[in-house]
C-alpha cells in the first residue's frame, strides 16, 4: 500500500514578516549570476519597449491596451466596464444608454492614440467615432431625444460593439475548440504548444455544471485528434476549472462535492490520460484550497491513472500557502509513484482575497499584501520545484522579465520545465526568448469560449495586468527606467518587518483606531472550522424552559430600573464605553457557547449564527467608541466673553427595549447597549420565541460590569410588552419587530399623559431589486439567492420582491431557479445546510397558505422540497403586476416581475406605492441609472451590484423610512443622540465683579471675542 499523505493542511494567514524573515536571506544570488540576470532580462524589456507593431505585422495585445488604457484613467475604467457588459446586452436601449453612460466618462473625443498597434488604433477610433455623436454634458434622456441621436444610435451601437469584438477576437483564441485550434495551428515549422481553457463562470446550477463537463469532454475528445504524435510534455493540454462542475463548490458542501465532484473529475482525467493530453486543475480562491487538493488527492488516488505524466494543478505564489502546498503535491506524487506538472502562476483574485479576509474578520490575509512579496515567493517556489524534478514538471506561467530570467538562471542546463504566457500577452517577450534560448518550451494559456463569456476573463486579466504597480504596465511604460524593472523583490522589500502592506491593516485592525474588527472563522480552513465544530458541539446544553413574567412583575421591574437609573446616568462614558468593551470581549470568548444557543433556540445556521455573534460584538464596540465621543465631554459653544456655554448629553432614564425573535442576540444587543451607552437604565423584553439567547446575553452584561439595577430581563409574549409601554415611569422605547406592532405601541405612547417619548422604531418592509440587462446573470443569481433565501427569507432586509428587464428575465430566471434547487434544507446544526427552519410552526402556517394562494395566482418557477417540521423550501413565483405582493412575506419566498426598458419609472413607482423603505438592490453597469433610482427612491439601506443582507456596523447603518421605521440608524453615527437629552449650560463668568481673562490679555479671550478699538485702551 503506498504511503498516502494526510489532507493537506497548514496556516491558513501566517504573518508576512515571518514568511519574509524565511525567505530573505535565501533570495541572494552569487554576483555573477545577478549579472546574468541582468542581462537577460534587459534584453527581454527591450524587446518588447522595440517592438515595431506595424512591421511586425500584428494586432497587440494587452500590454498595446494598457499603454494606450491606464486602468488609472476614465478612458481606461470605462472601457474595462464596456468589455465586461456590453456584449450581452441584447436591447437596443439598454446598449445605447450603458454606451451613452460609459463613453461619457472618459475623453475619447479628444484621445490621441500613441500605440501602432491595429487593435489599439482601430478600438480608439471606433471609441472616438460613438463618443463624437454622443455630445458630452447632455443627459441620456435629453440625447436619445435628440435627431442626431436617433440617427447616430446604430452606428453608436456598431462601432462599440464592434472595438469590444476586436478585443475578444484577439484575446481569445476561438470561440469553440476546433476554431481554436485551427487558429493554433503550427506555421512554418513551428510547433507552438497549448493549454485550452475553456471560458466561463463557475456553475450554479446543475445544469451548468453539466454543460461545462460536456464541453470540457469534447474538448479533450477534438484536441486529441488532432494533438499528433510527440510525447509529454510536447503536447497539447486543457485546464479544468473545478468550480465549473459543481455549483456548490464550497467547502461547508465538501461531502457532497467529494461524492459527487471526485467522479466527474476522474472521468475528464481518464479521458485526458487516453489522448496523453496535459491536463491541468485551475487555481480556486483560498478558502477552496484545501477542498480541491482533496478533490486532486481523490482522483489522482485512483489506479486507471497510472502510467500517466500529465496530470498536474495550477498553484498561486501570492497565496502564502504555496510552498505548502508544492511540498504536499510532492508527497502525493511520490505515494502513487506519479510524475505531475505544476504551472506556477502569481495569482489572480488578490483584491477579492484582501476584502474577503476583512469582511470576515480573520486574523491575517491568505495572500501577501505587497506585490514585491509574491515576487519574492514565487521564485522560492519556483527554486523548490526545480529541485523536484523530474518528478514535478514544472510550467512558469509569467509576463515579468526579471521573473524569466531568474528562473533561466536557477534552471541551468537541466531542462525538463518551460514557460507558459496568456493568449494575447507576453508576444514580445517570448518571440525573444525562443531566439535566444531555442530550446526552452513555452506554452500558450488559449482561453476558448463565447465572447459573452470572454467578458469577466477579460476584465480579470486587464485588472490584473494593468495595475500601475505590474510588469506588464511598466513595461509598456518608457518612461519608467530599465534598472527599475530590474529592482530585486527582495530589495524592494528590505526588511522582514516590512513585508506587509503599510496602507492595508490586517482585518482586525480594519476600523482602528476607533474599535476592533469583530472576529470570524475561515469555513475553508479545515482547522479553524472543526475546532469550532467542537466547541460548539461541547457548549451544546437544553433548553430549560423560562417561566414568563406576569404584568405586575413588568411593573416592578420598570420601577427598580427607575431607581437605578440615577447611579447608572452618572457613571462617567468612560467606564460604561469600558463596560461594552468588556462585553464584546466575552461575546467572543464564549463563541461557542452563543452560537451553540442560536441553534438550538434560534434555528441559525453555523454561518448565520457566526454572522450573528460578530454583529453583536459590533454593536457592542461601536457604541462604546461613539458614546465616547457624545458622552465623554460636554461641547463648548460659542458665545461673548464673560460667559461660558456648554452642550451636554445625558440619559432620559427607563428605555424598554423589545427585541425580534430574528437576531436574537445582535438586535438584543444593540438596543441595550446603545440604550446603556446614553445613560439610560433599561428593562429589556426579548421575543418570546427566543428568551435563553436574551437571558444569557444579559448575564454577560452584567458580567461585563453593567449594574443589575440598570439593566433587567422581561421575558414574555406582546401582552407582557404592552404592559411596559404602558408603563408612566418608562422615558423611550426601542423596537424592532412588524409595522402592526409598531403602530400599537406608537399609540399607547401618544396616548399617555405626561412627557412624550420617543419611539425607536424598525420594521420590514417589501423589499424590492431591480436588474437590468448589463447586469451579469451570475452575480444576480448569488445576490438573489444570498438575499432571498439566507436565514431561511427571515431577515428584516430580504428580498421579497425582483424586478428583472424581460430581455434577460427568461435566462436570470432560470439562472436563480437552478441555483435555489442545489440549497440543502435542514437541520441547522449540520455544517452543510443552507437553509434552517422558519422560528415556529405558526409562522410555517402563515408561509403555507401564502404559498398556496400563490400557487393559484402566480407562475411557479421553482418549489424546493422541505422536510418535516418547522421547515418552508425556497420558492419562486413570477407575478403579473407587483401589486399582487400586498404586504411583506417574511420567509424564503421569492416573488419576481418582468420590466421593459422604458417602463423603469413604473418600476419605481410601483416601488415607492408600498409605502416600505427599508433595503433596496441594484444590478446594473449603467451608473446614470443607478444614480436616477437612487434620487428617487426614499430607501433607507441601497446596494448596488451584491447582495442586500447583512448590513455591517458602523459601515452600513441600518433602517428605513415610511412603514419600514422612524430612524435613526442602528449602527450609525447618529442613533446614540436619539436615546439622550441635551442640556445647555450658560455661566456668566464674569459675574463675581469683573472678567478676569479679559483684563489680564489673555488671547483666548480675545481671540473669542475680539473688542472694538475704542476699548482695548482699558
Amino acid at each position: 500500500m503506498p504511503n498516502i499523505p494526510p489532507p493537506f493542511t497548514a496556516p491558513y494567514a501566517p504573518d508576512d514578516a515571518e514568511i519574509a524573515a524565511r525567505l530573505l536571506p535565501a533570495s541572494h544570488l552569487s554576483p555573477p549570476q545577478e549579472a546574468r540576470i541582468d542581462r537577460t532580462a534587459t534584453r527581454l524589456i527591450e524587446a518588447i519597449r522595440k517592438r515595431d507593431d506595424r512591421l511586425a505585422g500584428s494586432l497587440g495585445g494587452v500590454e498595446d491596451m494598457l499603454r494606450e488604457f491606464a486602468l488609472s484613467t476614465k478612458e481606461g475604467l470605462a472601457l474595462m466596464v464596456l468589455a465586461e457588459a456590453l456584449l450581452r446586452v441584447p436591447d437596443a436601449r439598454t446598449a445605447d444608454r450603458f454606451i451613452e453612460d460609459k463613453l461619457g466618462e472618459g475623453d475619447f473625443i479628444h484621445h490621441e492614440t500613441r500605440s501602432t498597434a491595429f487593435l489599439v488604433n482601430a478600438s480608439a477610433w471606433a471609441l472616438g467615432l460613438s463618443a463624437r455623436v454622443i455630445q458630452p454634458g447632455e443627459t441620456p434622456d435629453g440625447t436619445i431625444g435628440r435627431l442626431v441621436k436617433r440617427l447616430g444610435a446604430p452606428a453608436v451601437r456598431t462601432a462599440t460593439r464592434q472595438a469590444m469584438r476586436l478585443m475578444g477576437n484577439h484575446f481569445v483564441l476561438g470561440e469553440t475548440i476546433a476554431q481554436a485550434l485551427e487558429r493554433g495551428k503550427p506555421r512554418s515549422g513551428e510547433r507552438p504548444r497549448y493549454s485550452f481553457d475553456m471560458l466561463g463562470e463557475g456553475a450554479r446550477t446543475a445544469a451548468d455544471a453539466r454543460r461545462y463537463f460536456d464541453a470540457y469532454a469534447s474538448a479533450i475528445e477534438t484536441i486529441g485528434k488532432t494533438a499528433g504524435s510527440h510525447p509529454l510534455p510536447d503536447r497539447p493540454g486543457i485546464s479544468v476549472k473545478l468550480s465549473a462542475l459543481h455549483p456548490r463548490f464550497e467547502a461547508i458542501s465538501r461531502d457532497r462535492v467529494m461524492a459527487e465532484l471526485v467522479p466527474l473529475l476522474l472521468d475528464l482525467a481518464q479521458r485526458a490520460k487516453a489522448q496523453d493530453l496535459n491536463f491541468t486543475v485551475d487555481a480556486e480562491e483560498a478558502d477552496r484550497l484545501e477542498l480541491s487538493l482533496d478533490v486532486i488527492a481523490a482522483t489522482l488516488a485512483d489506479a486507471s491513472l497510472r502510467g500517466w505524466d500529465g496530470f498536474g494543478l495550477a498553484i498561486q505564489a501570492y497565496q502564502k500557502r504555496a510552498s505548502a502546498v508544492i511540498d504536499h503535491v510532492d508527497a502525493l506524487a511520490r505515494a502513487h509513484d506519479r510524475k505531475l506538472m505544476v504551472r506556477l502562476v502569481k495569482g489572480a483574485y488578490w483584491d477579492t482575497e484582501i476584502k474577503r479576509a476583512q469582511e470576515r474578520g480573520l486574523d491575517g490575509y491568505p495572500v501577501f499584501t505587497r506585490k514585491a512579496m509574491t515576487d519574492l515567493n514565487y521564485v522560492a517556489c519556483a527554486t523548490k520545484l526545480l529541485a523536484l524534478r523530474p518528478r514535478i514538471f514544472p510550467q512558469f506561467a509569467t509576463h515579468n522579465a526579471l521573473t524569466v530570467a531568474t528562473v533561466l538562471e536557477l534552471a541551468g542546463d537541466i531542462g525538463c520545465f518551460e514557460f507558459q504566457r496568456l493568449h494575447g500577452m507576453g508576444e514580445a517577450l517570448y518571440e525573444q526568448l525562443a531566439k535566444d534560448h531555442p530550446d526552452i518550451a513555452t506554452r500558450t494559456y488559449a482561453p476558448v469560449g463565447s465572447h459573452r463569456d470572454l467578458l469577466a476573463y477579460l476584465v480579470r486579466r486587464l485588472l490584473e495586468n494593468g495595475a500601475n504597480s505590474s510588469f506588464v504596465a511598466q513595461a509598456a511604460d518608457y518612461r519608467v527606467p530599465v534598472t527599475t524593472l530590474l529592482q530585486r523583490p527582495a530589495d524592494t522589500i528590505g526588511r522582514s518587518q516590512a513585508a506587509a502592506h503599510p496602507k492595508i491593516p490586517p482585518p482586525g485592525d480594519l476600523y482602528a483606531p476607533e474599535r476592533r474588527n469583530s472576529r470570524g472563522v475561515e469555513f475553508g480552513a479545515r482547522t479553524a472550522l472543526d475546532r469550532l465544530l467542537t466547541d460548539v458541539k461541547a457548549a451544546a446544553t437544553h433548553l430549560e424552559p423560562i417561566a414568563d413574567a406576569t404584568p405586575d412583575q413588568a411593573h416592578a421591574t420598570v420601577t427598580t430600573a427607575r431607581a437605578g437609573f440615577a447611579a447608572w446616568s452618572r457613571t462617567p462614558a468612560t467606564t460604561r464605553a469600558a463596560a461594552l468593551e468588556q462585553a464584546a470581549h466575552l461575546l467572543e470568548s464564549r463563541s461557542a457557547r452563543f452560537i451553540a444557543l442560536l441553534q438550538a433556540e434560534g434555528g441559525k445556521t453555523l454561518d448565520d449564527a457566526l454572522s450573528e455573534l460578530r454583529e453583536a460584538t459590533d454593536f457592542c464596540r461601536y457604541y462604546a467608541a461613539e458614546g465616547r465621543k457624545l458622552f465623554g465631554s460636554e461641547t463648548t459653544m460659542p458665545g461673548p466673553t464673560g460667559e461660558s456655554n456648554a452642550l451636554a448629553m445625558r440619559g432620559r432614564g427607563v428605555f424598554v427595549a423589545i427585541s425580534p425573535w430574528n437576531f436574537p442576540l445582535a438586535i438584543f444587543l444593540g438596543q441595550v447597549t446603545a440604550a446603556l451607552m446614553a445613560g439610560n437604565s433599561v428593562v429589556a423584553k426579548p421575543a418570546e420565541q427566543t428568551p435563553r439567547i436574551a437571558r444569557e446575553a444579559v448575564a454577560l452584561l452584567h458580567e461585563a460590569g453593567i449594574p443589575k439595577d440598570a439593566l433587567h430581563l422581561v421575558v414574555g409574549d406582546g401582552r407582557i410588552g404592552a404592559a411596559l409601554t404602558a408603563h408612566a415611569d418608562i422615558a423611550g422605547v426601542v423596537f424592532t419587530g412588524s409595522t402592526e406592532v409598531a403602530r400599537s405601541i406608537n399609540r399607547t405612547l401618544a396616548a399617555k399623559d405626561g412627557p412624550i417619548v420617543p419611539l425607536i422604531a424598525e420594521t420590514g418592509g417589501i423589499n424590492a431589486m431591480i436588474a437590468d440587462a448589463t447586469a451579469l446573470p451570475e452575480q444576480v443569481a448569488d445576490d438573489v439567492v444570498t438575499s432571498a433565501f439566507r436565514s431561511a427569507g427571515q431577515r428584516c432586509s430580504a428580498l421579497r420582491l425582483l424586478f428583472v428587464q424581460e430581455d434577460v428575465a427568461d435566462r436570470m430566471i432560470e439562472m436563480i431557479a437552478g441555483a435555489a434547487r442545489e440549497l440543502k434544507i435542514g437541520d441547522p446544526c449540520d455544517v452543510a445546510t443552507h437553509v434552517g427552519p422558519v422560528i415556529d410552526m405558526e409562522a410555517k402556517q402563515r408561509l403555507d397558505a401564502h404559498i398556496a394562494r400563490m400557487t393559484s395566482e402566480a407562475r411557479l418557477h421553482f418549489a424546493g422540497h422541505a422536510p418535516q417540521g418547522c421547515f418552508v423550501a425556497p420558492h419562486i413565483f413570477e407575478l403579473r403586476d407587483a401589486g399582487q405582493l400586498a404586504e411583506e412575506v417574511f420567509g424564503p419566498i421569492l416573488h419576481v416581475v418582468r420590466y421593459r426598458a422604458e417602463n423603469l419609472e413604473r418600476v419605481l413607482a410601483a416601488i415607492e406605492r408600498t409605502g416600505y423603505g427599508l433595503t433596496l438592490g441594484i444590478h446594473s453597469r449603467i451608473d446614470d441609472t443607478v444614480e436616477a433610482i437612487i434620487d428617487r427612491l426614499q430607501i433607507g439601506n441601497i446596494y448596488v451590484n451584491r447582495n442586500m443582507i447583512g448590513a455591517v456596523v458602523g459601515v452600513q447603518p441600518f433602517g428605513g423610512h415610511g412603514l419600514s421605521g422612524t430612524g435613526p440608524k442602528a449602527g450609525g453615527p447618529h442613533y446614540l443622540a436619539r436615546f439622550a437629552t441635551e442640556q445647555t449650560v450658560t455661566i456668566n463668568t464674569a459675574a463675581a465683579g469683573g472678567n478676569a481673562a479679559l483684563l489680564a490679555g489673555r488671547s483666548e479671550a480675545l481671540r473669542r471675542a475680539p473688542l472694538h478699538p475704542a476699548e482695548t485702551s482699558v
